[in-house]
């Protein structure tokens, strides 16, 4: 069987990170797969290909930010918290696809594809399998709603616009609708929370959608706790690891952390004397950092490695997002052995089963993340066995399996008959 998955990129965000991951899960199953991008940017021995010529690419980003940058006036805020789907590359002409038995959408937005695009691919005859990292299938321009429910209706008037009455919102999220009517895509989440959440828009309400998880590498994390001082790091403390990729995103709670360090060096003092936070991950604005009321240790942008490493020198992987699909920094940290304490808006719940391998904090409650955490430290877990929960959940033979179930329900054969 031949699948070909398109994603904007390679290598930048999570959804390039774990769209190579089931790539590669994929082709260890037996799948013959490929991927497309129009950022490429690391060699992967002829399995990736850019999709377009690179100037052509970036003309098509550059003619879709100018379109939002229209209908925003000229915002640079929300400037790429917006994205439409207007332009895209011609994927339907590119021989990984005419040779397709499937064809796999995973992130397209920034001129990767068009909706226009994603019919053209319909009209070849290939079955269209979207693999969802975000809300923005379910909206109108947006990933994340967060407090918003205008999606549950009709866009308009959106925040990130700063229009009154019909607007952008209103126009892409029709437009989505009327494809979804012409075109079967079989939608995919990659938790319960945004599998329920796309159920419940009007626009995706009769579609098919299902839920999988990203496949994710259990086996290559070690979980073993080091017992070895991590530069900075006291071996006498509870270590809390918090990190990202930017540490200052805004969905990432980096208010909440510090509020909840505040609170806790305030109202729980003696919890404070137990604990020291190792925070990983770029930041925007460093200043941020002064405000810790609880002793911390900031080491800055990691590696894959060096972040299994700093794991196994922590006890808590802490997240405060105000908003996640499925918080691969959970995953990351369970599979090596630290215990999670997150809020619960999004797919955490998931990962967590809360009071057994882990604890979700009430939302926005610095009293309650500093409840998880001492329920972390007074109930520490067997480091092997939360490993353990990772490769039963997330391993990439199990995700694998469940998308060629998918790949052999619509195109009616098995795997190994292709």
């Amino acid at each position: 069987m031949k699948v070909v998955l398109i994603n904007h990129s390679d290598s930048q965000g999570g959804a390039a990170v774990v769209s190579l991951r089931l790539m590669h899960a994929l082709e260890e199953a037996g799948v013959q797969v490929r991927m497309l991008v129009t950022e490429q940017s690391l060699n992967n021995d002829g399995l990736v290909e850019p999709l377009g010529g690179r100037r052509a690419n970036k003309m098509r980003f550059i003619a879709e930010r100018l379109h939002i940058m229209f209908h925003n006036g000229a915002n640079r805020e929300t400037l790429f918290k917006i994205d439409t789907c207007r332009f895209g590359a011609a994927a339907a002409s590119h021989p990984w696809v005419k040779e397709a038995d499937v064809v796999m959408l995973a992130w397209v937005n920034q001129g990767t594809m068009s909706l226009k695009g994603i019919e053209r691919i319909h009209r070849m005859g290939k079955p269209i399998v979207w693999v969802m990292h975000d809300m923005w299938n379910c909206t109108g321009v947006c990933h994340h709603a967060f407090d918003c429910e205008g999606y549950l209706g009709t866009c308009s008037a959106c925040h990130l616009l700063g229009k009154s009455g019909d607007d952008l919102s209103t126009s892409i999220q029709r437009r989505k609708a009327a494809l979804y009517q012409r075109v079967p895509i079989h939608f995919v989440a990659v938790s319960h929370w945004l599998e329920a959440v796309c159920r419940n828009s009007p626009i995706m309400k009769g579609r098919d959608v299902r839920m999988i998880f990203n496949a994710f590498p259990a086996d290559s994390y070690r979980y073993e706790r080091l017992e070895v001082a991590y530069p900075g790091v006291p071996l006498d403390k509870t270590v809390i690891i918090m990190g990202a990729r930017r540490l200052d995103e805004d969905n990432k709670g980096f208010p909440e952390m510090l509020e909840t360090t505040q609170y806790i060096a305030k109202e729980r003092p003696e919890l404070a004397k137990k604990i020291h936070l190792l925070l990983y991950g770029d930041i925007k604005n460093a200043s941020l950092l002064e405000q810790m009321a609880v002793p911390y240790t900031y080491v800055g942008s990691v590696d894959s490695i060096m972040l299994n490493e700093l794991y196994r020198h922590s006890d808590i992987v802490l997240s405060t997002s105000l908003y996640e699909n499925l918080p691969g920094t959970l995953i990351e940290g369970q599979a090596s052995g630290c215990l999670p304490v997150t809020f619960g808006k999004g797919g955490q719940a998931d990962i967590v089963d809360h009071l057994k391998s882990g604890y979700i904090a009430d939302y926005k409650s610095p009293s309650s993340v500093a409840d998880g955490i001492e329920w972390a430290i007074a109930n520490p877990a067997d480091r092997a066995w939360l490993h353990q929960e990772v490769v039963r959940k997330f391993s990439a033979d199990v995700i694998a399996q469940q998308f060629i179930q998918l790949f052999e329900e619509l195109t009616g054969k098995r795997v190994e008959e292709f």
